[in-house]
Order: C-alpha cells, then structure tokens, then sequence
C-alpha cells in the first residue's frame, strides 16, 4: 500500500498499541508480522509509528537487506540514536559520528559500547553482533529507564547479513533482554512461519503471530467509496473491482487513482493501461516478478503458475501435462509453496496474487504464443478477455447465493480441500435440490446426494446465532445417513458462541471468504455481498 495513503486495519493497530503500552508497565510480547506481498504489513507500522508519541518508548525501524554486518550495525546503531534524540530538542541530523556526540552525555555507557562495536567491525574482530547490538537496547534502558521496540522489516533476510549462529544469538537475546521488545516483519509467510517453528520457538521469548489478511469485502467497498466520492461510478464496476483485487491495498490504491486521473475512461480501458501496455505499472512489475522463476536453467516453474492460472489446479493434472512423475512434479510445485507463489489447499493450488494469475494467463502467456507479434491483434484479444470477465461477473452477481451455492455443489469432484486448518471431501453429487427450512432464522438450503454421503447446506444472510445452530441441528436430524455433513454459510462474521456450539455439533461454518475461496478453485466469480 501507498505509505502515506492509510486505511483502516484498526484491528491490527490496537493490538500493536496494546502490547507496546504493556511493555511500558514491565510485560514484554514479541510479535511477528507475516502476509502477502502489497497486502500493507509496512503500512501499519508506519502508521503506528507516526502516532507513538510515549517518551518512554524509542522506536527503531529497519529494512533487512543483503548487507555486511558493518552497514547492518551502522544502521542499527545509528536509528537507534536518531530517534532516542528525536522530539529532545537538539537538532539532530542523519550522520552516525555526530549521533554518537550528541548522545554520549546523556548514554554515556550506551555510547561506549556502542563504539566498541564499531571499532571490532572495522578490525574485523570475530564478534557475537547481534547480541552487542540488541545489548545497546538493554544499557539504553539502565540509562534512561525508556524502552526499545526494534522492528526488523523482511526479517528472513538478516540471514544474507553473514551473521553467524545468527537465530542461536537471537533466541538468547529473546530470553534475557526483558525491556525490549521485538517485532518482525515478513513477506516470506512459508519461510517466516518456518523460522519461527523450529528456530525462535521458546518457552519465554515467543513471537505472537498476527497474520495480515487483504480487506474483507465491506473494507473494499468502503475504501472504494471514500476514494472515488464525488464520482458516478455504479456499484456494480465497484463490486468488480472488490472482486478483481481481491481487496489488496496495493491493488485498490493503482485502480483509483487511475480512475480519478482518467474520470469518465471505462474500467476495461484502465486495466488495459495498467496491465497491457509495456509501461502498465503493473504489466512491469509482474514482468520483473516473473523474473524470479526464470532463473532457474528449468522453465517448469512457470508452465506451472501457467497452467494453475489456466484451470488446471491439481498436481495430478500438472504432471500429466507436463509430462512428469506426480513425485517430480510435486517437488517443484513445493518449491513454489516455499516461495509463496502458490498455496496448497488440498488437492488444489492457487497463485498467491490473483491479478498475476490474470495477467499470466491473458497477457503474458498470449503474447508468448502470438505468431505475428502484432501488437494490435493482441491489445484486441486482451480487451475482450477483459470485456468478457466483467459482464460475466455482471451476469454472476444478478443470481440468488443459493443458486450460486447449487452451481458450486454440482463442480466437486471427490477432491479434498483445506479450509481453515480442516480437510474436507468436497464429494461428487447425483443430485442437489433445494431445501426449506421451517425456522424463522435460517429459510432455506441445499440437500445434496452422492454414492455415499448426504449433504445438508444451509444459508443465513445475517448474523448466525446460537439458536440457529440449535435450529439447524434439530432439521439435520431429520435426515439418517451414517455419512451426514453438515454445512452453515454465511455472509456475515460468527458470533463466537455460535462459533463454539457449531463446532459441538460438527457443523462446518463457513463465511463468504470461504465460500469465495472455494469458487476461486473452481475459476468462478466471487460473490460480493
């Protein structure tokens, strides 16, 4: 997301403040930050940051980078000093030498230590870095009594820093600097979570996860219609875009403000702009992401992300296309995961970033395969490619949910799909019908039929209570089938006791991010409620 651009995540935020605010009264917790790409992890910092105005606390920011441990600690030491000087009135400047001597009469141990690090960098004395460095944190708090949030940006990457026994070092500093508190940062979910499993996994010291999700559908639209306020742009484009993007930051911000630069320019138009045109911002940032996968003398990498982008999401496809044992195949598709290309839903794959997944296969892919390479022939194809996605969203969104729901039940195929930590067999029915329900709360429904299993749908508009649990239990157990799954949808969030009792029950819960997730799949068009 654009930095100076924010938009709610107020979720994410509060606990932030909450657990700073903690670290003032004497309880430190680490937090890691992990999410896609553009999804706006940096952004929130930032916005935290401009509006930490405790004294007590001194913030440090910094971008992990494939850098000398010299330039590291240099960076380190020097955030360090800016910002414990920042707001004391000296007028401070960006230069480590002068930082070191305007500090040195108010932290004069602090300084000490914090040359002698220096000085062993630059004989290039073996030295335990990281440990020093994080030590400056712990003196600075003797000195001053105020405490360090150190935030590291990309964290994965300090392991190009050639820092030895680099996560050994850290886990020490973990468990025994109480007053300062760390937070982590990284775009690498697979590698992060990786990390933080089997390396910085303590009894004391432990990172808090907070995974950073796009904005849900009511967030799009609400970002929607602040940033194109004055505008006549009709609620159906609005939903495709909520639909198009699925609500990362990055990708609302580029639409808008192309919209309100080119006001009245139809929205095919736009992301013909965007995505088409050799100087599209986003044609040439997806060209250089590309990039990554080409590397490699193998160009199976990207005949994979193709073919998942093209419809064919299942391992077994994938090898038998490109010719290769499952076993092979799945060794590049893992590589993928690790990357965090793609993720692994069960038997299904799905690419990370769904305008990629647009543009590889509309864009990139047709120009690959283009025997006269006529730019206009193509810009063509491309348009009606766009054309064509929107009026069968259009087409899409004008359908009740549970007709959208029978359409859905009537694509599964005996495979297994992950949702929410839990496999299920999405199975294959003889038939779905629709199903009434005599409950004021949940009306009506789905039954589906397979060889060995009865499915039983049910869809609830507003908010699901504990009495529609009750109420939908009560139904079920009209239906006797020995392999009976039971299925609440929803468009709104659970309330957390209804939550616990579906889960007493065994009834799946799933939200419209679920559902969405599903359709995805299965190449449909969200539904935007």
């Amino acid at each position: 997301m654009i930095k100076n651009n924010f938009f709610d995540r107020a979720y994410y935020l509060e606990i932030l403040r909450k657990r700073i605010s903690s670290l003032k009264d004497g309880y430190r917790q680490n937090i890691a930050i992990v999410g896609d790409e553009l999804v706006g992890k940096t952004s929130i910092i930032f916005k935290l940051l401009n509006n930490l105005a405790d004294p007590r606390i001194v913030p440090l920011y910094l971008e992990a980078r494939p850098e000398s441990q010299e330039l590291f600690a240099r960076r380190f030491i020097g955030v360090l000093l800016y910002n414990f000087l920042n707001n004391s009135g000296i007028e401070i400047k960006e230069d480590l030498d002068f930082l070191l001597f305007k500090s040195e009469k108010f932290i004069p141990k602090t300084i000490q230590k914090a040359v002698s690090v220096l000085k062993s960098l630059k004989r290039r004395k073996k030295t335990n870095i990281y440990t020093e460095l994080f030590w400056l944190c712990e003196l600075l708090n003797q000195e001053t009594g105020k405490s360090c949030v150190v935030i590291i940006d990309e964290f994965h990457n300090l392991e190009n820093t050639g820092i030895p026994d680099l996560y050994r070092e850290w886990s020490k500093i973990l468990i025994t600097n109480k007053t300062t508190m760390h937070i982590i940062i990284s775009s690498a979910r697979s590698k992060a979570k990786n990390i933080l499993a089997n390396n910085l996994s303590l009894l004391f010291g432990n990172f808090e996860v907070l995974t950073v999700e796009p904005f849900d559908i009511g967030t799009s639209e609400k970002y929607l219609d602040t940033k194109l306020c004055g505008l006549s742009t009709n609620k159906g484009m609005k939903d495709f875009i909520v639909h198009f993007t699925g609500g990362y930051p990055f990708y609302l911000e580029i639409i808008t403000e192309a919209i309100l630069k080119y006001p009245g320019v139809e929205l095919a138009d736009i992301l013909e702009n965007l995505l088409f045109l050799p100087s599209g911002i986003l044609n040439q940032r997806f060209s250089n992401y590309l990039k990554r996968f080409q590397d490699n003398s193998s160009q199976d990498y990207t005949s994979i992300l193709y073919l998942i982008a093209s419809g064919h999401n299942k391992i077994k496809d994938i090898a038998h296309i490109l010719h290769k044992q499952k076993k092979e195949a799945l060794a590049r598709i893992n590589k993928l995961v690790e990357l965090d290309a793609i993720t692994r839903m069960g038997d299904f794959l799905a690419i990370n970033d769904r305008i990629f997944s647009f543009w590889l296969r509309f864009i990139y892919q047709e120009k690959l395969n283009s025997l006269t390479f006529d730019a206009k022939n193509q810009k063509a194809l491309f348009r009606s490619k766009i054309e064509a996605m929107i009026e069968e969203f259009m087409l899409q969104t004008k359908k009740p949910v549970l007709e959208r729901l029978t359409e859905l039940l009537h694509l599964f195929e005996d495979d297994m799909i992950q949702i929410n930590t839990k496999k299920i067999r999405l199975d294959r029915f003889k038939e779905v019908k629709p199903l009434e329900f005599g409950h004021q709360g949940i009306r009506n429904g789905l039954i589906g039929r397979s060889c060995d299993s009865l499915w039983i749908v049910a869809f609830k508009q507003d908010l699901l209570t504990e009495e529609d649990i009750t109420e939908f239990t009560k139904e079920c157990r009209k239906y006797r089938h020995k392999l009976l799954r039971k299925v609440i949808v929803t468009s709104c969030e659970l309330d957390s006791n209804a939550r616990l009792r579906a889960l007493e029950e065994k009834i799946l819960t799933w939200d419209i991010n679920n559902l969405n997730h599903i359709l995805d799949l299965f190449y449909k068009p969200r539904i935007v409620i």
